[in-house]
């Protein structure tokens, strides 16, 4: 949903051409894949990292204004909350030294930001829930002034037709109520995207929700919210329910989330956008003055506007995505699953054990999908969120395995297969899946590490929790700029 949009009150017929339109959009992308040309001989890669602004006493910073027109730099836009950032890398291959090259682009991309940042008395933060928000500042005057969050704010709320509840429980409990999304900018992700040809699509997307919880789990670094410690991975349970358009008595009938898991293995990326266009109401009805169809019977190619703004107001964790380059149509899956963070190294060993394990588990002779129910892919997910690398994960042939053990004995040779397919170099291979195995090894993640470390603030320093949690997120701020990964740093 990274268009602008200002149009804030739709009428009845809005909605009505903007369903047509939509059920027109999609007749016409199941002709294209039928006989067009997608490109898809060399898989680009992508990747996106939504970034906190925190002044000098670790507080949100709502400064993402005038610190964006600072950094000036296209590659840096707004997100959903006046403390936040987001950074779209340069997409790329992976093969050879493509992992090396992001490192370095990256990490001169956030050392410019910071230095831009700090003439507003503020720092870069890469954390799934920067753990210093408190109710009073996820509110609606503190979203991003860019109009089309506000306009996504009032179709969401409106939708729903009451406050939007929020009840997580885990180590300790959060129940509370809001009258806007503003807490879903809480939540700051790290999201991967994998270029895929048409006739191979349902294969990595399959991949990718099989093994999403086992992401969460090696990944998870959002224990806490609302001075509270909650899941390994609040987010999931956040964005969920900071976004949930359904009151009680819908939910009791079943009607589906916009933040969705999904129901069923696919056989096709048709499925999932004829899923959105069949279950989801539309939340932004604008309509484009595009044709699909003339367009494609000229040989042109469709922007298919409508069906991609829908589909950007549906949240999967692994979502479909229709875009064109350079005059040609592609199709990418993002992976959603993960929180922003620790290091930009600690995110890199992420990509590299999704893009290779999803292409291991895709390419391999017996899918697990035809072996893993559905339902307990899901199920899977959840526990990871909850328990993190604590979290027991159903697999076939194993049964019920510590996380850590299904990652060290089986899913990291599957990664390593896979990123050699990808022509990853072997350095490369090595490096970043070698964070993964001592993350495994040493039982800590980003999540591990900002839990202990606001126990030992606690129990060691005397400190409340809202002194621990700002001594902890300046103690982070500070190791995250070594770059070295969370596994290696000190708790004191």
């Amino acid at each position: 949903m990274g268009r602008d949009v200002s149009q804030g009150a739709f009428t009845r017929d809005d909605r009505v051409r903007y369903r047509q339109k939509v059920r027109r959009c999609l007749d016409v992308f199941a002709l294209m894949l039928d006989d067009f040309g997608f490109d898809a001989d060399r898989p680009m890669t992508g990747l996106e990292i939504e970034l906190n602004l925190v002044d000098s006493a670790a507080e949100p910073a709502m400064r993402n204004e005038e610190i964006l027109a600072d950094i000036a730099d296209p590659l840096f836009q707004t997100e959903l909350g006046q403390f936040n950032l987001e950074l779209n890398a340069e997409p790329r291959l992976i093969e050879g030294t493509g992992f090396a090259d992001y490192e370095h682009d990256l990490r001169g991309s956030l050392s410019r930001a910071d230095e831009r940042a700090a003439k507003s008395d503020a720092k870069i933060v890469l954390v799934g829930i920067l753990p210093t928000l408190t109710e009073g500042h996820l509110v609606e005057d503190n979203l991003s002034t860019n109009e089309r969050y506000r306009v996504l704010n009032d179709q969401i709320v409106g939708a729903r037709g009451e406050d939007i509840e929020l009840d997580i429980r885990g180590v300790e409990q959060l129940q509370t109520h809001t009258d806007s999304i503003a807490p879903e900018a809480a939540c700051t992700s790290l999201q991967f995207h994998l270029q895929v040809a048409p006739d191979s699509f349902a294969d990595y997307w399959n991949a990718s929700q099989a093994i999403a919880g086992v992401q969460v789990a090696i990944g998870a670094n959002s224990p806490f919210l609302y001075g509270r410690q909650l899941w390994a991975e609040t987010r999931i349970a956040l964005f969920q329910q900071a976004t949930d358009t359904r009151p009680d008595e819908l939910k009791a009938q079943g009607v589906r989330p916009r933040v969705w898991f999904g129901e069923r293995w696919i056989t096709s990326i048709f499925d999932l956008f004829e899923e959105n266009v069949r279950y989801f109401p539309p939340l932004l009805p604008i309509c484009e003055d595009e044709d699909p169809v003339e367009v494609l019977h000229a040989g042109g190619v469709p922007q298919l506007g409508e069906l991609r703004l829908h589909n950007g107001t549906v949240y999967r964790w692994n979502r479909p995505v229709y875009d064109i380059m350079n005059g040609r149509p592609h199709l990418r899956v993002e992976n959603r699953v993960l929180p922003a963070g620790p290091t930009v190294v600690d995110m890199l060993a992420n990509a590299a054990f999704y893009f290779g394990l999803a292409r291991g588990l895709a390419e391999a002779d017996r899918p697990i999908w035809s072996q893993l129910t559905f339902s307990s892919a899901e199920e899977n997910f959840h526990a990871a969120a909850r328990r993190g690398l604590d979290a027991a994960l159903h697999w076939p042939g194993l049964g019920d395995v510590p996380v850590t053990r299904l990652v060290l004995e089986q899913l990291l040779p599957t990664a390593a297969a896979g990123l050699d397919g990808f022509g990853v170099a072997p350095a490369q291979r090595d490096r970043l899946l070698g964070i993964i195995e001592q993350r495994c090894r040493t039982g800590r993640n980003g999540a591990v590490w900002q839990t202990e470390a606001v126990w030992a603030a606690e129990r060691h320093h005397g400190m409340d929790r809202a002194a621990a949690l700002h001594h902890m997120v300046q103690r982070y701020a500070e190791l995250q700029r070594a770059n070295e990964p969370v596994h290696t740093w000190p708790v004191n």
